[in-house]
């Protein structure tokens, strides 16, 4: 029972957990478990102790309060961060990434072209050789039959 604690010290009443210390009368009284809050009638919260007697139960609230909206906003900014920044940035990998394809398949295509010319020299050059290449300058040739 909390009510033993009434005359002691807040140590002794707060070394049990269901219990509350009013410092403005020097009372211990059993926590009211079923309101979250105790009660004005009970003891005011700028004098109850709960949990450690250095701090009153205001405060204690205050405290937690701040310390709980500050983890829900570090949680959405890292939320907001994950979420919108890094789609945006893998979005501009991937243009950067396009961007390198398309690059690699114009030189590709380059170097297809300058192959295929190649070859084609090749070729006039063996037709040229046998006389299978007509000039450009006299492109009809007289037929000669032996």
């Amino acid at each position: 029972a909390c009510s033993e604690f009434s005359h002691g010290s807040c140590e002794e009443c707060l070394k049990n957990v269901s219990c509350l210390w009013c410092s403005s009368n020097n009372t211990c009284l059993e926590y009211p478990v079923r309101s979250i809050l105790p009660p004005s009638s009970l003891c005011s919260l700028s004098k109850a102790r709960w949990g450690v007697c250095w701090i009153n139960f205001e405060a204690l609230i205050i405290a937690l309060a701040v310390v709980a909206g500050l983890l829900l906003l570090s949680l959405t900014v890292c939320c907001c961060y994950f979420c919108f920044c890094r789609r945006h940035s893998r979005s501009s990998r991937a243009d950067e990434e396009e961007e390198r394809l398309a690059h690699k398949r114009e030189e590709r295509r380059l170097q297809a072209l300058h192959r295929k010319h190649k070859i084609k020299q090749k070729h006039d050059e063996i037709r040229k050789k046998y006389g299978l290449l007509q000039d450009s300058e006299n492109p009809y040739s007289r037929f000669e039959n032996e």
